[in-house]
């Protein structure tokens, strides 16, 4: 019980730290001025919102890795896909409800009470959608407290070589005193002491081998906390073969995502709505509706994104997961392209740059929502793919399933960790703007595609089939 409080615990503290990240920041000393007039950055509200942002990413690994080898766990052979299918299908449903939330722009005339000198219209947006999530949050944790029933585990004794055992208990555990023994005892054990010498030397090499042999076994390591980490790295040695393509695949798979996840509605609210946030009160207004646009072009995203989550099963049946998944980076890498033509052209005829162009043009909306909505397509695959086949080549593995999730996490969260660190100079090197990061996507996703061509493992289609739902 106390596990899940933890898990879900998280999750609250971000959003609230997300919430009241101005009003932290405007009493730890931010600027004073009224939030309409101020251009500048709040120096403290911004770390105040990263931090709730690390909370926020630690309480989504920390739920969803668990969840995953759950169902790679309670799945059966043939179900695998099917089960990824259904939770690719249910985060859909999350992500329509979430962004259909971002995308509304009058939540701060719904409530007023959210707006202050420190927070203005778009920040009482974002405050509002928070404090849902927050709500909506607290409900899930109260039902999964109520009623899912957790056992707790139990630590399986080591079973013994025989001739390792002792052949007796404890003698004090018998009720043996040996105080009480007579003295004709000691002359039989001084007779046979040379003999108990060698018979106990020769006990300890052979538990010491014993001991080796387990270690090697456990990997070396025990389960505390600290060996955790230890744990996930050293696990890698242990892995099928396959596996290392697979997380090379994942790791650029993630590599061509995360830039449109990280700079998405920026994109939208720079290039294709040529708005500014920190230029004149029109360059703000067109950027911030460029951002609830993009919004609105993530849910178009998630729609499809949940809609394609149940042709998962045929494809993988039809043309095996390797061919998915690398025809789902191929349809990345066309869409990152995309993108960038589609801001080549949104800022042609212009010669100040990004930065400074107003307007803008409606059939280059309408391609830029075309282009988020084609991203739900591949976007499935990459939510359930890659888990399926790793359940697959991990099924033999002796309860091995959760560690290589967690290993396979290391191939998100890394490419996600450059991402976020070498966009912004990456950027700057090209004088500014998404579009650099956005073709190192494409070309990443490229490689992924090819790499998942040739060096993916065939896996027999028959993993795929599906027998069906089972409720009660």
């Amino acid at each position: 019980m106390l596990f899940k409080i933890w898990k879900k615990a998280p999750l609250h503290s971000c959003r609230i730290s997300h919430d009241f990240s101005f009003y932290i920041g405007y009493l730890l000393g931010d600027t004073k001025e009224h939030c309409s007039t101020f251009k500048g950055t709040r120096t403290r509200a911004a770390f105040v919102f990263i931090i709730g942002f690390w909370l926020l990413d630690l309480a989504n690994n920390t739920v969803q890795g668990p969840a995953r080898a759950l169902l790679a766990d309670l799945a059966g052979p043939e179900q695998r896909n099917t089960a990824n299918a259904v939770f690719c299908s249910w985060m859909a449903v999350g992500n329509i409800l979430g962004f259909s939330a971002g995308a509304s722009g009058s939540w701060h005339r719904w409530f007023p009470f959210l707006l202050s000198r420190a927070c203005c219209e778009a920040c009482g947006n974002l405050k509002a959608a928070f404090l849902i999530a927050v709500l909506f949050l607290t409900l899930c944790t109260l039902v999964t407290i109520y009623f899912a029933d957790e056992v707790p585990l139990t630590t399986h004794k080591t079973n013994r070589l025989s001739d390792a055992a002792p052949l007796l208990e404890d003698p004090q555990q018998n009720g043996l005193d040996l105080s009480k023994l007579k003295p004709d005892k000691q002359v039989i054990d001084n007779a046979n002491q040379s003999r108990t010498v060698n018979d106990y030397e020769r006990d300890i090499h052979l538990k010491e081998a014993i001991s080796k042999v387990e270690e090697d076994k456990n990997g070396g390591f025990n389960d505390g906390p600290g060996a955790v980490l230890v744990n996930l790295l050293t696990s890698l040695r242990h892995l099928p073969p396959a596996m290392h393509s697979v997380l090379i695949v994942m790791a650029l798979t993630w590599l061509s995502w995360f830039p449109f996840f990280l700079f998405d509605t920026d994109w939208m609210g720079r290039e294709v709505y040529h708005g500014d946030p920190k230029g004149n009160l029109s360059e703000v207004h067109a950027y911030d509706q460029g951002v609830r646009e993009g919004a609105f072009g993530l849910l178009l995203n998630s729609v499809v994104l949940g809609i394609s989550s149940f042709l998962i099963e045929p494809m993988c049946k039809r043309m095996g997961s390797r061919l998915v998944w690398a025809l789902s980076n191929f349809i990345v890498f066309a869409c990152m392209a995309g993108t960038a033509i589609i801001s080549w052209i949104s800022v042609g005829g212009y010669s100040k740059g990004i930065e400074h162009v107003i307007g803008g043009n409606e059939n280059i909306r309408i391609a830029s929502l075309v282009v988020f909505a084609l991203l739900g397509f591949p976007l499935a695959i990459t939510y359930s793919v890659p888990f399926s086949v790793t359940a697959e080549l991990t099924a033999d593995a002796g309860g091995g399933q959760g560690l290589a999730i967690g290993v396979l996490n290391l191939a998100i969260v890394v490419p996600q960790m450059i991402v976020s660190l070498g966009a912004g100079p990456w950027d700057a090197l090209f004088g500014g703007g998404n579009i650099p990061a956005f073709v190192l996507a494409s070309f990443a996703a490229l490689a992924g595609g090819v790499f998942a061509v040739r060096r993916l493992p065939n896996l027999s289609s028959n993993s795929f089939k599906s027998t069906g739902f089972h409720f009660g």
